[in-house]
């Protein structure tokens, strides 16, 4: 699809942003990271004291509603950072209006919306950005080189443990917390950047057997186990809780391959525990400098994350994940909630 698409050369983007909540902090640090790039013109919040925090720090105008936005400003580009459920709509009345997306993950809660996310901006010829930002973090990005690189052999066996905590008072703090159609549970909402991370290393997904439990009182999971075949015939596994105490303990990915071994942690995957292959390289002795701490599980990839925006829309580079690929953490997503529900065996590709 290159090539059909406007490009911005000779002129700062025009960006708007959606959704004032926790995340859009991130989004904005990344805007301003990116100031010779991009012009934030707007933000667009349904709750009035959100929104006039919001335009007073960022000195630009404030609307309550998308559809104003979208009357009163000339715009490039929107960041949604509204509650999950609502992405698919806003995204296709984005799109409507002739405006590339960007989309906070999960980009929708139901696969058909996702879907229908896709084909919107196709058919409206604008670009479809789901954040992932995580993959730009240095030790995923040297894990990902291994894989590319093919240093593991044959893969042989996945684990991958996000135990984190997200006290009752988490959920409480809005009225969509917690639901299924507006966030999504453990595995959608907290874990959505590890699931991301099975297809993107590993490979196309095979089968999926997932079974979950709920602790707090919200309609969605907080507790999951997942078990995976990849169609390369790796197995694997993942465990997710949002009930550990009293803090956030672990944030990981094993992979162990014939030929390689490697574990990266810490509390957001930002430390590499075991790094051996058969075959040495020379990158290896970046290990050391990948690693970063952290207090936040969010980690630092939104800046790297918009600096593929920026060249996408100025004709210089394509999505690293646009639509289609946001749609590949999403399919396994909604495979494991149908095997938790129907106590089956998923298997891929869901219908489409």
């Amino acid at each position: 699809m290159a090539g059909i698409f406007p490009i911005i050369t000779d002129r700062k983007i025009r960006i708007g942003l959606v959704g004032c909540g926790r995340i859009s902090e991130k989004h904005g640090e990344a805007i301003k990271h990116h100031s010779d790039d991009f012009e934030l013109v707007a933000v667009c919040d349904v709750d009035p004291e959100v929104l006039r925090k919001a335009s007073a720090d960022y000195g630009v105008p404030g609307y309550e509603k998308l559809d104003q936005l979208l009357a009163n400003e000339q715009l490039d580009v929107i960041s949604l950072c509204t509650p999950s459920g609502l992405h698919p709509k806003q995204a296709m009345e984005v799109a409507k209006a002739g405006i590339n997306v960007i989309s906070e993950k999960p980009m929708a809660t139901r696969w058909t919306d996702g879907v229908e996310m896709v084909k919107a901006c196709d058919d409206a010829g604008v670009r479809l950005f789901v954040v992932k930002q995580n993959r730009r973090n240095a030790t995923l990005q040297l894990l990902k080189r291994a894989m590319n690189e093919n240093r593991f052999g044959k893969i042989h066996m996945v684990h991958l443990n996000v135990f984190w905590t997200r006290p009752q008072e988490y959920y409480d703090r809005a009225s969509w917390c917690g639901t299924w159609e507006m966030d999504g549970g453990a595995f959608m909402n907290q874990a959505s950047h590890y699931v991301d991370l099975m297809e993107w290393l590993v490979g196309q997904v095979e089968d999926v057997q997932c079974m979950t439990s709920t602790h707090r009182n919200i309609e969605v999971e907080d507790t999951g186990v997942m078990n995976v075949r990849w169609r390369n015939g790796a197995l694997g596994s993942m465990a997710v809780t949002m009930c550990t105490y009293p803090n956030n303990l672990e944030g990981s990915i094993t992979i162990l391959g014939e030929k390689g071994t490697v574990r990266i942690g810490g509390v957001a995957v930002n430390k590499i525990h075991e790094w051996t292959f058969a075959e040495p390289a020379s990158y290896d002795a970046d290990i050391a400098s990948a690693n970063y701490e952290t207090t936040s599980v969010y980690g630092f990839g939104h800046p790297l994350y918009y600096q593929n925006v920026v060249d996408t829309l100025r004709g210089r580079a394509e999505p690293e994940t646009d639509g289609r690929a946001g749609l590949k953490s999403l399919e396994v997503l909604i495979a494991a909630y149908i095997s938790a529900r129907d106590g089956q065996t998923v298997s891929l590709p869901l219908d489409y």
